[in-house]
């Protein structure tokens, strides 16, 4: 554990699963958030769009004091090249576990942490592979699950994750919402460096 952090951290999420992450590690923190448009450059690299929306969610909470250190993070799905955002309708949430079935995609994290003085952003990628999936598998999944808040319409934690992920290479914690690790591992650099 980091003793004597010399920040206040605030999470700028409203994900439960981050939330759990962070507290399950043993962070104190608060939650402050901001609403945004997570839009980008649509020909902007996978792998710089979470840092991108990252960093433009720690931009929209106001820092007021000196000790303060913004978290902020998002997670994209990607699948054959193309990012798989949340699922709007079933139907959406239907496609994208079709078109993850019997395939490997990569999950990926964008993580910027922000202080009054500096920005620190980073992302983590790993790699998930699914099994072939059933349809009734897949209508039973977003009938009891309803994965509407979750990239690529699943989580790594629920049913479809036990029955359907037969390979991942990486990090787990990344896939569930925040690469806690990482995350550790970064904070200590910034605070003993």
């Amino acid at each position: 554990m980091i003793q004597n952090l010399p920040f206040q951290l605030i999470l700028a999420s409203k994900s439960p699963r981050r939330k759990q992450l962070l507290e399950e590690a043993g962070f104190e923190f608060t939650i402050r958030t901001q609403d945004i448009e997570e839009n980008f450059p649509l020909e902007m690299n996978p792998s710089l769009v979470t840092i991108y929306l990252a960093e433009k969610k720690a931009l929209s909470v106001a820092i007021l004091t000196e000790n303060e250190m913004i978290i902020a993070s998002d997670t994209i799905v990607v699948a054959g090249g193309e990012i798989l955002g949340k699922p709007g309708s079933p139907s959406q949430a239907k496609e994208m576990l079709l078109k993850l079935s019997g395939t490997t995609h990569q999950v990926i994290t964008g993580v910027c942490l922000r202080t009054k003085n500096f920005t620190h952003s980073f992302s983590e990628e790993t790699a998930v592979t699914f099994k072939q999936l059933s349809t009734e598998e897949i209508r039973h999944y977003i009938l009891n699950f309803k994965p509407f808040d979750k990239a690529g319409a699943y989580g790594i934690q629920e049913w479809i994750g036990l029955i359907g992920v037969s390979k991942i290479k990486g990090c787990y914690f990344n896939v569930v919402g925040f690469p806690v690790a990482r995350f550790y591992a970064e904070l200590k650099k910034l605070t003993y460096n």
